[in-house]
């Protein structure tokens, strides 16, 4: 499958969130939204992105801008974790890595010299028409909710011009 770029559609998707609720793109159409890709919830880098993401939820919902991440956990996996650690975030299941596969970001991972398939570390930025704007593979979380945040204040700053 071709890697996505800025400029493409984002890919479709509906998934269930952390209480089982089918979520689709659709309803997100029209605002901004940061969608991000992790591997597994729970995990030290991934509680730590999730809470960084958590950390900006009151700036971000100002501007109407939600922030999704996407795992191959399941629902009640994501319950747990958002339970656990009071996330501000919608966590959508996807065990069967369709949507995560159609992103471009399940790919051959390599780890104490074992290769296996899993998530690549990404993020999205999507604009209110469904494009995708910016995005950042093989996430290091140490500063990159930031550049994220930065990045997107920068294009609806463009787009009020």
């Amino acid at each position: 499958m071709p890697q996505l770029t800025a400029g493409d559609m984002a890919p479709a998707f509906t998934l269930p969130d952390q209480n089982g609720t089918q979520r689709t793109d659709e309803e997100f159409r029209g605002s901004w939204v940061i969608l991000y890709f992790y591997p597994k919830d729970n995990t030290s880098a991934c509680t730590a992105e999730a809470l960084a993401f958590s950390a900006i939820y009151e700036e971000l919902a100002e501007f109407g801008v939600p922030v999704i991440g996407i795992s191959p956990d399941t629902v009640e996996s994501h319950q747990k974790f958002v339970n656990k650690h009071d996330l501000h975030l919608t966590l959508l299941a996807d065990p069967s890595h369709g949507v995560i596969e159609e992103f471009g970001v399940w790919v051959q991972k390599k780890m104490y010299g074992r290769e296996y398939m899993g998530v690549e570390r990404s993020t999205f930025l999507i604009n209110p028409e469904g494009v995708i704007a910016d995005i950042w593979h093989k996430v290091k979380v140490k500063d990159h909710i930031e550049a994220v945040s930065s990045r997107l204040h920068e294009l609806m700053a463009e787009e009020k011009h």
